[in-house]
C-alpha cells in the first residue's frame, strides 16, 4: 500500500510535483501561462495533498529520459579527469580577468589581485572536485565570484579596510542537485572587496529547463514529421 502524501518528505513531493509540470509544459499539455501560475503555487506551498493537486489533472509522468535531461541541464558538471589537478594561479597587476562557460575549476585556485579585478563565473563551469580552496589575495583589487543556488559558498578572510559581501546562503537547500560542489574561500583583503552573488535562482533554472526541453521535444516531433 503507497504511503499517503501527507506523510512523505515535503521536499520529495515538491520536487516530483515540479518535475512533472516541466515534462507535461514541455509537451504542450499546459500553456506557459498555467505553467508559470502552478510552479509559483508549488515553491509557495507547504502542504504535500495541496502540491499533489496541483497534477491530478496533468497525463504525463516522468520516465528515465527526463531525468537524464534534468541531470545533464541542472545539476553542475563533474570530470573525473586527472589531468585537471593542477592548481590555477590568477594574477591581476592593474588589470583583469575573466572565467566564463565551461571552464574546468581544479582543487585549488590562487587568486593574487592587486589593483585589478577578477570575475570567476562558477554556472557553467566544469568541477574536478566537491570541495575547491579559493585563496585570495586581495589589494585594493575587487573579486567576484558568480553561482547558482546548487553551489554552496563559505568564506573566511581577514579584512583590513575591505569588504566581502555573500549573498548565496551556505548549505541551502534544494532539490534539484544530489552532489554540491562547495567553494571555500579564504585569504585576506586589504582596501578591497569580495563579493559572491547569484545570478540566476532556482525558479528561473527551472523554466529555462522546461523551454529547453520544449524546444528539444518540440524539434524531434518535426524531424519525425518530415520523415
Amino acid at each position: 500500500m503507497p504511503v499517503s502524501a501527507s506523510d512523505r518528505p515535503l521536499e520529495k513531493v515538491k520536487e516530483e510535483v515540479i518535475d512533472q509540470l516541466i515534462l507535461n509544459y514541455s509537451h504542450g499539455e499546459i500553456s506557459a501561462d498555467a505553467f508559470e501560475r502552478r510552479l509559483d503555487q508549488a515553491y509557495a506551498c507547504n502542504d504535500q495533498v495541496a502540491l499533489m493537486a496541483l497534477v491530478a489533472d496533468l497525463p504525463l509522468q516522468t520516465d528515465p529520459r527526463y531525468h537524464t535531461e534534468k541531470a545533464s541541464r541542472m545539476q553542475p558538471k563533474f570530470t573525473a579527469s586527472s589531468n585537471n589537478d593542477a592548481p590555477l594561479t590568477i594574477r591581476s597587476i592593474l588589470s583583469s580577468d575573466q572565467r566564463s562557460g565551461e571552464w574546468i575549476v581544479p582543487k585549488e585556485i590562487t587568486i593574487n589581485n592587486y589593483f585589478g579585478s577578477t570575475e570567476l563565473d562558477f554556472r557553467n563551469a566544469i568541477f574536478t572536485h566537491p570541495d575547491v580552496i579559493i585563496n585570495v589575495n586581495s589589494v585594493m583589487g575587487s573579486d567576484e565570484f558568480i553561482v547558482s543556488e546548487n553551489i554552496d559558498v563559505t568564506t573566511c578572510t581577514t579584512n583590513i579596510m575591505g569588504s566581502v559581501s555573500n549573498n548565496k546562503p551556505n548549505l541551502a537547500a534544494t532539490n534539484l542537485t544530489t552532489q554540491r560542489p562547495r567553494l571555500h574561500i579564504q585569504g585576506k583583503v586589504i582596501l578591497g572587496s569580495i563579493d559572491i552573488r547569484i545570478k540566476q535562482s532556482i525558479k528561473q533554472q527551472v523554466t529555462q529547463f522546461a523551454n529547453g526541453l520544449k524546444d528539444l521535444f518540440h524539434d524531434e516531433r518535426n524531424n519525425h514529421k518530415s520523415h
